[in-house]
Parts: structure tokens; C-alpha cells; sequence
């Protein structure tokens, strides 16, 4: 699976200089709204150590990662799910992405225009925030439109929707997200057709400037972004997205010692996509040999046949064992023929929940 992340916050607060640097992909980036009419969609691989070390290890010919793929759309501003920027028109962009990252502006700049006039982050979060709760109530009354007609003709799953769905309206008119909401398993899985802006999972990215990088975690705008995070269990990522931008322009000793410089031990790119590998709960297996060394994207608890069938739906279909070894035994033993003499190589059958860092080798039948 691919991790999909929709990129939004109001205009100048740095989203399209953290797309720049996070994809190398040259999205236009200009001091001045709406410069961004289609989404800039950039992928992005995952650093991951352990995909490193096996190619050497295993001198393959080639090294695949997993990807998350970055899609930017314009700044929003009040008024954007009624169309003021053609917002409702870039909220489509983003309604199929598996979780939003919400850029918010921390720092002070007079060269860079903010859309309010002042620095404030919260009145910021709450502006997009509310955008997102009316482009979701309209999304809402649509599809209560469509079901009430299939319950009109006697359908039972659509009157349940139809009560869930009444259910959620209250909570937005509450001006409340979906994400806040306590739903079943079951009514999650009813309402993902609906596509709903506010249930994604969301990463507030808090976007200082170079000179709060050394006490950036405590400086008083992202501990206001953090305290607001907790009232909906949401994540906090800071970073800055210029010091990023020019990260991405280095080589890799560089770029290393650049972050010694701010006294930094991982990028803003990173961190993100740990987040977001955090909040989705997801993991990563690893299969390794000469042709290739790969990782594959899981869910946190997914069984052994169901992570078979991410590499090809005939290894799930035909599963028989899955050979297991832990990539912290691999890389102690060295060698996977002395992880096999210690004994440390499992047959695994369905019921078998794949592990982050197993390297797996499946046996099937079709």
C-alpha cells in the first residue's frame, strides 16, 4: 500500500517550500494566494536503514522502498468550501488521501504576508478547521439524499447509514470533526464512501523559522499548536520547512552536517513520516535476496496471508508457510546461514501477525 498524505493550511505558511523539500519536485512557490491552482503531487520514498543495510548485505541488484505520495493543494482561506479560492474545487484533490497534514505558520516574517494580517496559530487551525467541517456537512447532505431513497425502497443497510449519517451531521453542526466522534468499527467502514474531510487521521506541522530551530519543541506558538492538538489525540510535528528546503539541495555528508549545525538528528521528512506511519498504524516487513531488497507497507496486526497478497494476490490466495526471520537476529548473527544454524528461522502459519522488521520469505501454492 501507498501512504497518501494531503497537504493544507492557509496561504504563506509554508506548504509549498515544505513540498519542495520533502519531494524535490519544484512545486511553484510564490508570496501571494491561490498560487497553486492544480495539486502538486509529489512520492517520496521512505528512509529506512534496515533496507539499506540488507542490499549491502545481500548485493542485490536492485533496492525498492516503501512511498508516500504528497499531495499539495492551494492555501485555503474563509470562505473555501463555498468556493471563496476555489476552495470546494481543491478540497477534492485531498478527499482520498489517507490522512492530512495541516501546515500552520509559527513564525514572524514581515517579507511574508499572512492572509489575517497577524501571527496566530490557533485562529489559523480553526479557520481550515471549520472549512473542512462545511465541505463535509455538504458531502454529508449529499449522500443522506442518495439513502433516503434506498430506504424509501426498502433497503435496511441504507436506513442504518441513514441513522449514522444523522448522527455525524450533528456532530459537524457542532463544529466538531469526524475524527472526534466515537464510532464502531463497523459505522468507520459505513462512512468511508462518504470521504469525509474531518475523519482522516491529522498531523499539525508547526512551521518555525531558522532562528527558533534551537528551542523550536518549546517556543510559545507550537506549544499553543500542541496543547490544542491533545483535545483531539492529533499529532505535533516541528520542523522548518526553509532549513528543509535547503537540506534537499545537499548530498548526504552535507546535509548531515547542516543538522549538526541547528543541532538536529533528523530531518522534518523523517519525522513526518513517523508520525504518519504512527497515527495510521502502520508497519513495515522487508523481503531480501539478490534480485531485489524491498519494503512492504502493512498494517499494524495484519496475518501473514494478507501481507502475502501485498506482494501478489496469488501468494494470498495460495499461501502454504511463511519463513520468518527477525531483522535484529539477521543483523546479529550476520549471515542468514548462521541465523539458520542458531535456529532462529521460523515456519510460520495463517494465524502468524507479521512483525515491523520481519524479513519474510513466502511459500505458496496456486
Amino acid at each position: 500500500m501507498k501512504l497518501k498524505i494531503g497537504i493544507v493550511g492557509l496561504p504563506n505558511v509554508g506548504k509549498s517550500t515544505l513540498f519542495n523539500a520533502i519531494t524535490k519536485a519544484g512545486a511553484e512557490c510564490a508570496n501571494y494566494p491561490f498560487c497553486t491552482i492544480e495539486p502538486n503531487v509529489g512520492i517520496v520514498t521512505v528512509p529506512d536503514e534496515r533496507v539499506d543495510v540488507l542490499t549491502k548485505m545481500y548485493e542485490s541488484d536492485k533496492t525498492t522502498y516503501a512511498t508516500v505520495e504528497f499531495v499539495d493543494i492551494a492555501g485555503l482561506v474563509k470562505g473555501a468550501s463555498q468556493g471563496e479560492g476555489l476552495g470546494n474545487k481543491f478540497l477534492s484533490h485531498i478527499r482520498e488521501t489517507d490522512a492530512i497534514a495541516h501546515i500552520v505558520r509559527c513564525f514572524e516574517d514581515e517579507k511574508i504576508v499572512h492572509v489575517s494580517g497577524k501571527i496566530d496559530p490557533i485562529a489559523d487551525i480553526e479557520t481550515i478547521s471549520l472549512e473542512l467541517i462545511f465541505s463535509d456537512i455538504e458531502a454529508v447532505n449529499k449522500r443522506m439524499e442518495r439513502v433516503s431513497k434506498q430506504v424509501k425502497a426498502g433497503d435496511k443497510k441504507a436506513a442504518i447509514e441513514l441513522e449514522l449519517l444523522n448522527k455525524v451531521l450533528k456532530h459537524l453542526e457542532s463544529g466538531k470533526p469526524v475524527r472526534t466522534l466515537d464510532l464502531e468499527t463497523e459505522e468507520q467502514e459505513i462512512l468511508k464512501e462518504t470521504y469525509l474531510l474531518t475523519s482522516k487521521p491529522t498531523i499539525y506541522v508547526a512551521n518555525v523559522s531558522e532562528s527558533q530551530i534551537e528551542n523550536m519543541e518549546n517556543d510559545p506558538f507550537v506549544l499553543k499548536v500542541k496543547e490544542y492538538a491533545k483535545n483531539e489525540n492529533a499529532q505535533v510535528v516541528t520542523l522548518c520547512a526553509k532549513l528543509e528546503e535547503d537540506l534537499s539541495e545537499l548530498d548526504e555528508d552535507d546535509k548531515l552536517l547542516l543538522m549538526q549545525d541547528y543541532g538536529i538528528e533528523e530531518s522534518g521528512l523523517d519525522k513526518l513520516i513517523k508520525a504518519s506511519y504512527h497515527l495510521l498504524g502502520l508497519i513495515s516487513y522487508l523481503t531480501a535476496g539478490k534480485q531485489e531488497v524491498r519494503a512492504w507497507t502493512i498494517t499494524k496486526g495484519t496475518k501473514a496471508p494478507q501481507a502475502a497478497g501485498k506482494i501478489h494476490s496469488d501468494f494470498e490466495r495460495g499461501f502454504i508457510k511463511a519463513e520468518v526471520v527477525s531483522y535484529s537476529d539477521l543483523i546479529h548473527y550476520g549471515t542468514m546461514q548462521k541465523v539458520k544454524e542458531n535456529g532462529l528461522v521460523r515456519l510460520e502459519g495463517k494465524d502468524y501477525v507479521v512483525q515491523d522488521g520481519d524479513i519474510i520469505l513466502f511459500r505458496f501454492n496456486v
